[in-house]
């Protein structure tokens, strides 16, 4: 019996089992509220700050530019909402956005054009890369925030943030970019790029579910979504998550220590997979490739295949993945980022996204690139009958 294989590291990893161990103490003795006086209080601060200093290093930023979150959809729902919201009244109407952004960024969009924004979509190429001639279109002196996605969780495909974020600057606009992807598999220093928000995601990383972090940087007004408290010096109300703020920190911490080694060792095995599918199956369609890709997405699609069978196919062998596609209202639809990519619909319907991590080996590989060709093959000739 083949032990099994997860190759789904996008959709979420594993607590690391030093992550765990540093959470553990604020679970238990440690409880403390950190808006208490207390001794149990005071401890429990000192905890609090500390982990957003921690996490301020990892992002090339100040402490007070660190806003603890529940994960990367809170992050950008507050980015995209609270900066349009103290914008709107100046006159800035308009938001920007790519086609191929998380749910999370598109429904906030959605959210501040029924408020009255006008909704702007970026242009992208093939490979799902926002153009730069579409935004020096899109983005101008109407504009009150500009999102896009660092590293595209479905394709891999690395955005060009640093000339985005510089445009947006050059005309008053706020810019947001969601990096839950892209920490840990690319360079993200605060001092370097003007982005005024980012969203990280703890369980993308090694900590649990249930935790991230915002960066607003100095100076960058923003609405709240919550009211009820003056936490997070108001940005964030409620009674702070200690033992988690405390695991993402030690995650981030771990991440970026690993980065340059675990990036190239992921770039290594995704490559041979891709090399070994395309070897067995010459006319699979590998999505972003001819783009800067992050090292751990591998999205193919295998014409006359469809996603739902292979993923089940997939699983009765042991190995995890996921689709590009979703399920609404017991139907199978092709994934937006996918059909953004001008696929045909048939193409994006077969499309199965394996993402790499801490879990996966070389003999991971060896396994999934012998058995995904033949499934897929075996599928390919189940649907000519």
């Amino acid at each position: 019996m083949n032990a099994p294989i997860y190759l789904d590291h996008a959709a979420t990893t594993p607590v690391r089992p030093e992550v765990f161990e540093a959470m553990r103490p604020f679970l238990g003795p440690r409880f403390g509220n950190p808006s208490s006086t207390h001794r149990w209080g005071r401890e429990a601060r000192a905890a609090l700050d500390e982990a957003r200093e921690r996490v301020a290093r990892c992002l090339g930023a100040h402490p007070d530019e660190i806003c603890f979150t529940s994960g990367g959809t809170e992050g950008d729902n507050l980015a995209i909402l609270g900066g349009w919201r103290v914008l709107k009244p100046l006159g800035r109407t308009a938001v920007v956005t790519s086609p191929i952004e998380h749910k999370a960024v598109l429904q906030s969009i959605h959210q501040a054009a029924h408020e009255g924004a006008e909704e702007r979509l970026l242009a992208i190429d093939a490979t799902g890369t926002v153009t730069m001639d579409s935004a020096r279109t899109m983005v101008r002196t109407d504009t009150a925030i500009c999102a896009v996605m660092w590293v595209n969780n479905e394709i891999g495909t690395i955005q060009p943030i640093a000339e985005l974020a510089t445009l947006a600057k050059s005309v008053g606009a706020i810019f947001h970019t969601d990096a839950v992807q892209a920490f840990g598999k690319v360079e993200i220093d605060a001092k370097k790029i003007p982005f005024d928000f980012l969203a990280i995601s703890g369980h993308k990383i090694g900590a649990p579910k249930g935790i991230g972090a915002m960066f607003i940087r100095r100076g960058t007004a923003l609405e709240p979504l919550f009211f009820g408290g003056s936490q997070d010096r108001g940005r964030r109300p409620g009674t702070e998550n200690v033992a988690y703020a405390v695991a993402l920190a030690t995650a981030a911490e771990m991440t970026l220590a690993e980065h340059t080694l675990e990036s190239a060792r992921l770039t290594v095995l995704r490559d041979r997979l891709e090399a070994a599918i395309l070897a067995r199956i010459p006319d699979a369609v590998i999505h972003g490739r001819g783009a800067t890709r992050a090292p751990h997405v591998l999205s193919v699609s295998i014409p006359g295949t469809d996603s739902e069978s292979m993923l089940m196919a997939l699983d009765l062998k042991g190995i995890a993945c996921s689709g590009g596609s979703a399920c609404q209202s017991g139907s199978v639809s092709a994934s937006h980022v996918i059909s953004a990519l001008g696929v045909p619909a048939d193409v994006a319907s077969a499309t199965v996204r394996m993402s790499l991590g801490s879990l996966t080996t070389d003999a991971c590989i060896d396994r999934v690139a012998e058995v995904f060709p033949a499934l897929a093959l075996k599928a390919r000739g189940l649907a000519a009958v």
